[in-house]
């Protein structure tokens, strides 16, 4: 990778599993590069897969295998907007079938404990929106949610 900036993502070397789901998963995401350990390192050896390039909707990343000694949390998110219920559902189930984990609000997490936001667009105008109102309605509606009924939210910012 060319990028003078990107996300770097640590895992117990899982690193090349998740970017390869990743990359079948989310459009414009790919598998770019895998990197060997020229040497061995306190949670591999060398030769073992120790960075993984990838790009995850055009965000470019690096996924390290570093070993057991942290863990993802809700801290870090990648929040997708997505353009219609077909493709929340889309998302929202490919993360939970692959071993992944609901939540609320629309957050759900993968079988790596990488935390996702899958926010369809009207969410995020209606919450966002001029109409106050209309935007408590439809962040009231979201907190009831696991994954995002689109439907719902837009019934909820019509009253």
């Amino acid at each position: 990778m060319n990028n003078k900036n990107r996300i770097c993502l640590w895992y117990d070397g899982t690193a090349q599993e998740a970017a390869e789901f990743y990359a079948r998963t989310f459009p414009d995401s790919a598998l770019n590069a895998i990197h060997h350990a020229p040497g061995d390192y306190p949670s591999g050896k060398q030769g073992d897969v120790i960075t993984v390039e990838f790009t995850v909707m055009g965000i470019p990343c690096v996924g390290l295998n570093g070993g057991p000694a942290f863990k993802h949390s809700e801290a870090f998110s990648f929040q997708i907007a997505t353009e219609d219920q077909a493709e929340t559902d889309r998302l929202w189930n490919a993360i939970i079938d692959n071993g992944g984990e609901a939540s609320v609000c629309g957050w759900c997490k993968d079988k790596w404990g990488l935390s996702w936001q899958i926010s369809p667009r009207v969410l995020l105008e209606a919450v966002a929106s001029a109409d106050k109102a209309a935007a408590k309605r439809a962040f009231e509606a979201m907190m009831t949610m696991t994954k995002i009924d689109i439907a719902a939210i837009e019934a909820a910012v019509k009253g």
